[in-house]
């Protein structure tokens, strides 16, 4: 097989460096109209991924149904298949409008975007990203990440560093790097991450991961929705180690270009066996996930993915990196 020039960059990075320039150049509210509707036909033209994400959804609303929480069209979608569609519908859209957002990261300005933020959890806000101390942040791949960065960068009033799967294209990865430093996020390689995470908090930066998939495997099984999920424990790990704050962080969308951000501190465990603080710890976030999850599912652009290996259909399981090129994935 022959492989592709790593110093060179491929059609497919060309292509979407060339997107990039072009979107940022051009007005966002007909941009998220043409992001919709290519959210449509995609949804027609991939039942594989509609197909995860619906097993994935039908689960989440489940959960959220027996939970007693939860949307009128959430709780209908635990039994009526025609709402579930609708949900993995609003999904494709959703993750339509997460791609433009990556595309245009270049062009957001901090304070214009913070203006459009309504902010849920202002005392939360306020200890954890105003606070002068550095904190760790765990999100989702959930609604706009790219707000969320750019929210919590300004906000916090430093840099922060989180790591990326490495993307195979030189230039995209240039891209990449280049367009979160400009709003101040350091990205670093996942492989052997901790280290330089540690480092980083033990320095007084602030950090932030993304912690609902486990992609480098080797994941605690962890009680989400009522079945276990491998659940990366990275964020946890540090929050224990060093004695640092862990939040659950996450910016959604609602109307009219505007967002939704909220911050949660996971509760510290008491002290006792690290094995069983971890755990514990990593069981606290993962609620937290689910709270987040009640608001509003559709959002939930992980949901691509195998979460639970009892629902994997495509063929990757948790636990095993994909060649997806998702940024901060």
């Amino acid at each position: 097989m022959q492989v592709a020039d790593p110093g060179r960059p491929t059609l497919r990075g060309r292509l979407i460096l060339g997107a990039a320039w072009v979107v940022a150049r051009l007005p966002e509210q007909p941009l998220v109209a043409v992001a919709n509707a290519a959210g449509g036909i995609w949804y027609r033209i991939a039942p594989a991924k509609a197909a995860q994400a619906r097993a994935n959804l039908r689960r989440v609303c489940m959960g959220l149904d027996a939970q007693g929480r939860g949307s009128a069209l959430v709780r209908r979608a635990a039994t009526d298949p025609a709402a579930l569609e609708q949900i993995v519908r609003g999904l494709f859209r959703h993750a339509a409008r997460y791609y433009l957002e990556v595309l245009r990261a270049g062009r957001y300005e901090s304070a214009a975007m913070l203006a459009r933020i309504d902010v849920l959890t202002p005392d939360e806000v306020r200890e954890g990203l105003q606070g002068g101390h550095p904190v760790i942040l765990a999100g989702m791949h959930y609604g706009a990440i790219e707000v969320a960065t750019i929210a919590a960068r300004s906000l916090i009033g430093s840099d922060f560093v989180a790591p990326m799967e490495l993307v195979e294209d030189p230039a995209l990865r240039r891209w990449f790097v280049t367009t979160r430093s400009r709003v101040g996020v350091q990205i670093i390689p996942m492989k052997d991450a901790r280290r330089v995470l540690l480092r980083a908090l033990k320095a007084g930066t602030s950090v932030g991961l993304v912690s609902d998939r486990d992609v480098l495997g080797g994941g605690l099984s962890i009680p989400f929705f009522g079945h276990p999920a491998p659940i990366p424990p990275g964020a946890p790990l540090l929050a224990i180690e060093t004695g640092i704050p862990l939040y659950v962080a996450v910016a959604r969308r609602i109307e009219h270009l505007r967002y939704q951000g909220a911050l949660t501190l996971v509760p510290m465990p008491p002290p006792g066996p690290l094995r069983e603080r971890l755990t514990a710890l990593t069981e606290a976030m993962v609620r937290g996930f689910e709270d987040l999850l009640a608001d509003d599912p559709s959002q939930w652009w992980g949901a691509f993915h195998p979460i639970w290996p009892d629902l994997a259909l495509s063929g990757t399981k948790p636990g095993h990196a994909s060649t997806s090129t998702e940024a901060a994935s």
